[in-house]
C-alpha cells in the first residue's frame, strides 16, 4: 500500500483533487483543517496579510538560517501545518485586495476564515457578498464561540473554550486542580476537525443542490461535543459529575495510570471484567477481582498501586504481552515517535523543504486504500505564489488596453 502516512506523491489521484480552497485562517485550528484537506488532494491557497502573513510563520523553534526566516519558512510549527499549500499576499483593507479576493472566490469551492464574527463583513467580503459572486461557495467560519452567541466578540484560546465547555473542569485528580491536556482539544478537535467535517458535508450536499452554504464552527461547541457520553449520563441521572470521579477520567482503579518501580508509568484500561480478571490472575491477586470499580484512592486502589510498584515499566510491558489485560506503557514523546507502531502506520514522514532539507512531520492519520494522502508541495514562502494567483484573476490582455493598462 503506497504512502500510508502521506509520505510522498505517488501518481495517485487525491480524494479531493479538483476542490479549490481559499484559506484566510491563521495559527492552529484553521491551519489544521486545511492541512487535512490539502493532504487529501485539495488545492489550498493561503491568503495572507502582506505585513507578516500567518502569525505562526514567526514562532520558534526554527529550521535553517536567516534566509528561511525572512521568507517565513523557518518555523517548525508553520512547516507542520502548511505543506501542500500555496501562498498569496492580499491586503483586504485595500480595494485592490478585496477585488482580487472576490475574483478568487468566483473560482474556488471553499473559503475558510477564523476572524472574529463580523470582521469579514466589515472588510466588504463577508458571506453574502461572496455568495452573490459564487452561489456554490462553501464558506466556513471558525471562531471561539460561534457567529450568533452572546460571546461572539470575546477573545479566547484553547484553554478558555475547554473551560467554558466543562471539559477542563472534569480533567484531573479528585480534589486537585484542573489539568490542561497536552493536545489542543478545542483547537484541533473542536475546531479543525469539526470544520473539515462541515466543509465535506456541505460539498457533498452541493452535488445535489448546486448551492454552497455557510458553515459556522464554534470551538466551544466542538469541545462540548467531546463530552457526549458524560452529558448523556448527566441528563439521565441529573447528578453533576466531579473531577476525578468519572469512571473514564480517574474514578475507577481498573482504568487508571500507575507508577512503576522505576519511577515510570503504565496505563491500565481493564474496563471489561475479563481483562481485569486476567490482570488479577496474572499478578496472583484474585481477591481483587470484585474491587474493579472502586476508586483509585480506596484501600483496594492503594493495593493495586503497590502491585504496580513491584515491577519496572519494561517488566510490565512483558507482562502485558503475556496477559491480555489492556495494559500499555506511558511513553515519552521520543519513545512514541521512534516506536515500531508509529513506523508501521506511517505516522512520521519526511519531506524536503527548500533551503532546509529533510524535515520530519506527523503523517496523515486517515488511511485510504485507493486515494491515499500525499505530499505534493513544501510549505510556501510568504507570497510565493503571488504572480500566478494574480494572473488568474487579471482580465485577458485584449481587455486591459494598451500595454496592459486597465
Amino acid at each position: 500500500m503506497a504512502a500510508r502516512g502521506g509520505s510522498s506523491g505517488d501518481g495517485m489521484t487525491g480524494a479531493l483533487e479538483g476542490i479549490r480552497i481559499l484559506d484566510l485562517t491563521r495559527l492552529l485550528p484553521g491551519g489544521f483543517c486545511t492541512l487535512l484537506l490539502a493532504d487529501l488532494g485539495a488545492d489550498v491557497l493561503k491568503v495572507e496579510d502582506p505585513n507578516g502573513g500567518d502569525y505562526i510563520r514567526w514562532m520558534p523553534p526554527y529550521y535553517g538560517g536567516d534566509e528561511e526566516r525572512a521568507k517565513g519558512t523557518a518555523s517548525a510549527y508553520f512547516l507542520a501545518l502548511n505543506r501542500n499549500k500555496r501562498s498569496v499576499k492580499l491586503n483586504l483593507k485595500e480595494p485592490s485586495g478585496r477585488d482580487t479576493l472576490l475574483g478568487l472566490a468566483e473560482r474556488h469551492d471553499v473559503l475558510v476564515e477564523s476572524f472574529r464574527p463580523g470582521v469579514m463583513d466589515r472588510l466588504g467580503v463577508g458571506y453574502e457578498v461572496l455568495r452573490e459572486r459564487n452561489p456554490g461557495l462553501v464558506y466556513c467560519a471558525i471562531s471561539g464561540y460561534g457567529q450568533d452567541s452572546p460571546l461572539r466578540d470575546r477573545s479566547g484560546h484553547d484553554t478558555n473554550y475547554l473551560g467554558l465547555a466543562g471539559l477542563l473542569g472534569l480533567t484531573g485528580r479528585r480534589d486537585g486542580p484542573p489539568i490542561q491536556a497536552a493536545g489542543q482539544i478545542a483547537d484541533l478537535g473542536g475546531g479543525g476537525l469539526m470544520a473539515a467535517v462541515g466543509i465535506l458535508a456541505a460539498l457533498h450536499e452541493r452535488e445535489r443542490s448546486g448551492e454552497g452554504q455557510f458553515v459556522d464552527i464554534s470551538m466551544t461547541d466542538g469541545s462540548l461535543a467531546w463530552l457526549s457520553m458524560v452529558i448523556a449520563r448527566y441528563f439521565g441521572e441529573r447528578v453533576t459529575p466531579r473531577r476525578g470521579e468519572l469512571e473514564l477520567a480517574g474514578g475507577i482503579l481498573c482504568y487508571f495510570p500507575y507508577e512503576t518501580g522505576d519511577g515510570r508509568w503504565v496505563a491500565l484500561g481493564a474496563l471489561e471484567p475479563k481483562f481485569w480478571h486476567n490482570w488479577c490472575d496474572g499478578v496472583g491477586r484474585p481477591e481483587l477481582k470484585d474491587k474493579q470499580f472502586e476508586h483509585p484512592e480506596s484501600k483496594a486502589g492503594q493495593e493495586v498501586a503497590g502491585v504496580f510498584r513491584e515491577r519496572t515499566r519494561e517488566e510490565w510491558a512483558t507482562f502485558a504481552a503475556e496477559h491480555d489485560c489492556c495494559l500499555e506503557p506511558v511513553l515519552d514523546l521520543d519513545e512514541t515517535l521512534g516506536s515500531d507502531f508509529v513506523a508501521a502506520r506511517g505516522m512520521v514522514i519526511e519531506l524536503n523543504q527548500p533551503g532546509i532539507g529533510p524535515v520530519k512531520q506527523v503523517g496523515f492519520p486517515i488511511k485510504l486504500s485507493r486515494t491515499a494522502a500525499s505530499i505534493r508541495l513544501p510549505a510556501p514562502a510568504l507570497g510565493e505564489h503571488d504572480e500566478e494567483t494574480l494572473d488568474e484573476v487579471r482580465p485577458p490582455v485584449a481587455e486591459r488596453g494598451p500595454e496592459g493598462a486597465a
